[in-house]
């Protein structure tokens, strides 16, 4: 098969929820074990970091691989979902696998593909995992896809557990409240396993620290211990002070990942760091320093309050629960603009108007719709958002909406696009 053939066979013959949503979300671990088993157990040969939560897992990943490639790790790297590529989501010192690579495993494991009959996830998984082992890597940071408890990467036992936060998304599945969805993230906690938690909510908190106590795991809650002064824009970055306690232990840090959320995943990151260093691994304060002012460049991160154009200025951003989305509002609400443009799409099984009532009604709005399955039709959309007071066009398409927005904007406006993971991916 061609790549894009092979693409092709992934996309169309398995169940894959960016496409169709919950009904490709297998509730059970069975599938991936019988892929990686197959395979030798590609997992159990270079050692992980494991990451969950509900927001900031992607950028958190991303800062932790620029980190321990520039400590002179060899790094993989597990994310998803991709936005242009598909080899995005398996990396290794920021290089994306190979298309021979993809061919050659869908080739080789096509009949054990269909055996088994795994969704997309459960198939990509273990091919990550064993392209990592073939690659040999030192350490594979890895990303849950959803959840955490019966995600498809929950096979591997990793040097550190990590959570960023628990906000309600994918409530369908994960449950309603925030101790249910708290319940389902830290099925990533294992035995004996240290594990990080990020931000700290009193609704969350007692289940990270009853499961860490049933698996005598040590827990590290990273805003309890360490905190940030001193934060100001110093041309295209971030810049903060990192304390820990009285002690400012990284002064002066630039950040190229600018969000105003990045202040919270950046004490998830440094406190993981720490913990590493407590294992063992040399990471000197200058592989920080040099990897965190890099990370787009050395990861090729995208979609987090990227910069696309300045003239008009335009600026997307992959938040879309109501969590991301109050973010991304404070991040506008600290750009310099006149009149504010909003390219806005969503996906059917989020909480819709839990996000539209957040949105400002002194907005242009353009209403669109990702070219996918799970896609809230664009009328649909503008009608709902019509309840809240929100105003302005629909459009068949991500590129129809820009392309009104740009030619609408003033010099000195805003346009931002976003709303879904996917608008950003067909506008990027």
């Amino acid at each position: 098969m061609t790549y894009q053939k092979t693409l092709d066979f992934l996309y169309s013959k398995l169940p894959m929820f960016t496409r169709v949503g919950a009904v490709a979300f297998k509730k059970d671990l069975h599938n991936t074990l019988a892929l990686c088993n197959a395979l030798d157990n590609p997992q159990n040969k270079f050692k992980t970091l494991h990451i969950a939560g509900t927001n900031g897992k992607g950028s958190t990943s991303h800062m932790l691989a620029a980190i321990l490639q520039e400590a002179g790790y060899k790094t993989g790297l597990y994310t998803s979902p991709h936005l242009k590529d598909f080899r995005e989501r398996i990396r290794v010192n920021g290089k994306m696998a190979s298309k021979a690579f993809v061919q050659a495993f869908v080739k080789g494991q096509k009949q054990l593909i269909e055996t088994i009959e795994p969704s997309f996830f459960e198939a990509t998984v273990a091919m990550a995992f064993d392209y990592f082992a073939q690659e040999k890597v030192d350490i594979a940071v890895i990303e849950v896809g959803l959840g955490g408890r019966l995600d498809s990467t929950n096979i591997i036992t990793p040097e550190l557990s990590i959570i960023t936060n628990i906000s309600l998304d994918h409530t369908n599945i994960l449950g309603d409240t925030l101790p249910q969805i708290a319940f389902e993230k830290a099925g990533i906690i294992k035995k004996n396993i240290p594990v990080v938690i990020g931000e700290t909510h009193s609704e969350t908190q007692p289940v990270f620290a009853k499961k860490a106590k049933a698996e005598n795991a040590p827990i590290y809650f990273a805003a309890a211990k360490l905190h940030i002064a001193n934060v100001h824009q110093k041309g295209a970055y971030l810049v903060v002070d990192v304390f820990e306690g009285k002690h400012c232990i990284l002064p002066q840090l630039a950040l190229d990942l600018t969000g105003t959320y990045q202040l919270k995943n950046i004490l998830t990151v440094i406190e993981s760091v720490i913990q590493l260093r407590k294992q063992g691994y040399a990471i000197p304060n200058q592989a920080i320093y040099k990897a965190l002012k890099n990370v787009k460049k050395l990861t090729d991160l995208q979609g987090r309050w990227q910069t696309v154009s300045k003239n008009p200025l335009v600026i997307c951003d992959t938040g879309h629960n109501k969590a991301g989305i109050t973010e991304v509002l404070q991040n506008i609400k600290n750009t310099a603009h006149e009149q504010l443009h909003m390219v806005i799409g969503m996906v059917k099984d989020k909480d819709i108007s839990g996000v539209l009532a957040l949105l400002p009604k002194e907005a242009i709005y353009y209403f669109c719709q990702p070219q996918l399955e799970r896609a809230l039709d664009a009328t649909e959309l503008a009608q709902q958002a019509a309840a809240f007071g929100l105003q302005g066009k629909t459009f068949a398409s991500v590129a129809l909406a820009l392309a009104d927005a740009k030619q609408s904007a003033g010099p000195k406006d805003l346009i931002f696009v976003g709303g879904s993971t996917f608008v950003v991916a067909e506008m990027i």
